[in-house]
């Protein structure tokens, strides 16, 4: 229920007050008319008696209007107490959620404050890359680093060299050694300028010329890169153009195919960086590969040499196995002879000498001693 204000109060007990009043002005009004009529000569006792039930009345409803006085006034009290207390209450309750909404307000004034500092950080970074790529100088050492941290990250030390010098005295940014060929050659430095001339071309005639200027820079790139880059007998067949950006590479594609095509007839294909990683995964696999294949080899000759070693081995534990039979009869020789010496050791000792055995040698007995001079 809604707290109901004085005013609304005064309101609602309009009724019985007006009724009240009215009652006591009809009364009031019919006493004053009874008082100034002329006077008898004679008293009139029905009158005294009227006039006393008149007063007793006056008296009955001076009496009901105080105690409906006295009602309406602690009736009043009530409502203005419990209007005063809860519109405390609605105070406080406004207050409170006036600071939380406060708090919370601050709170997100500060998440802005801080997007709006990463913004202008953001923005203060654009401009540096900007100004990176609107130097040419700037924009190469850009180009060349990118095109350094992806290598790097792919191919293990010793598979690339940066700033590599050719035999003909060229040093393209990167070279990639090949296995059992020459390097495949990259290039980072691109004509940025004709492409930032035809995206902000605002007339047809500029247009027509920035395209003019793309097709000329780039083709020129493509000729100092094949005849710098592509050695015979010491580079690959083809080398990498590396374009440092997607959206370029994206509208090198779709606006200038025949751009594209020249460059492959001329071996030197456009990456861009994801492209420039998809390459060089696949040439870490291939490295990957030869290695495997020349570790392959080595194994073959080691499984070969193992092999000879196994046949000698074989050789000698066959050697080793007749000695062995050799030695075996041997052992089996002195047995049988010690046997026999056992048996005629026995025969002495038993003093059963027999006939012998058959074809034995019979040590013949001493000779007796001859005397002399008789």
């Amino acid at each position: 229920m809604a707290p109901l204000s004085l005013t609304d109060l005064i309101v609602s007990n309009l009724p019985v007050a007006v009724g009240l009043f009215v009652v006591a002005g009809v009364l009031i009004g019919a006493l004053i008319a009874w008082l100034m009529r002329p006077k008898p000569q004679e008293p009139d006792r029905s009158a005294e008696q009227g006039l006393a039930q008149i007063h007793g009345r006056i008296d009955a409803m001076g009496s009901w209007l105080q105690n409906a006085h006295g009602q309406l006034q602690q009736s009043v009290n009530q409502r203005l107490d419990a209007v005063t207390a809860r519109l405390g209450d609605t105070l406080q309750s406004s207050t409170k959620n006036t600071t939380e909404h406060l708090q919370q307000l601050h709170a997100r004034l500060a998440v802005i404050d801080s997007a709006q500092k990463n913004i202008t950080e953001l923005a203060t970074q654009v401009n540096t890359l900007q100004g990176i790529l609107t130097n040419k100088q700037a924009r190469g050492a850009f180009g060349q680093g990118q095109l350094e941290a992806i290598v790097a990250d792919v191919l293990p030390k010793g598979a690339y060299e940066f700033q590599f010098t050719l035999k003909n005295r060229s040093r393209p940014d990167c070279a990639i050694f090949m296995p059992d060929a020459g390097p495949l050659i990259i290039d980072a430095k691109f004509p940025l300028e004709a492409m930032n001339a035809w995206r902000n071309a605002a007339t047809e005639d500029e247009r027509r010329a920035a395209v003019q200027r793309v097709r000329q820079d780039i083709g020129k790139h493509i000729s100092d890169i094949a005849e710098k880059y592509l050695v015979p007998g010491e580079t690959q067949d083809i080398a990498l153009m590396f374009i440092p950006s997607e959206s370029i590479y994206a509208d090198l594609h779709e606006r200038f195919d025949d751009v594209v095509q020249r460059a492959q007839r001329a071996r030197v294909m456009i990456v861009s960086p994801t492209l420039c990683v998809m390459a060089i995964q696949i040439i870490k696999q291939v490295r990957k590969d030869a290695e495997m294949r020349e570790a392959a080899d080595q194994i073959r000759t080691e499984v070969g040499h193992m092999m000879k070693d196994v046949t000698l081995l074989g050789e000698r534990v066959n050697k080793l196995k007749t000695h062995f039979g050799q030695a075996n009869k041997d052992i089996d020789d002195i047995l049988t002879s010690a046997g026999r010496i056992g048996k005629r050791a026995s025969n002495i000792e038993a003093l059963d000498f027999g006939d012998g055995e058959h074809g034995a040698d019979i040590l013949p007995g001493p000779v007796p001693r001859l005397e002399t001079g008789k």
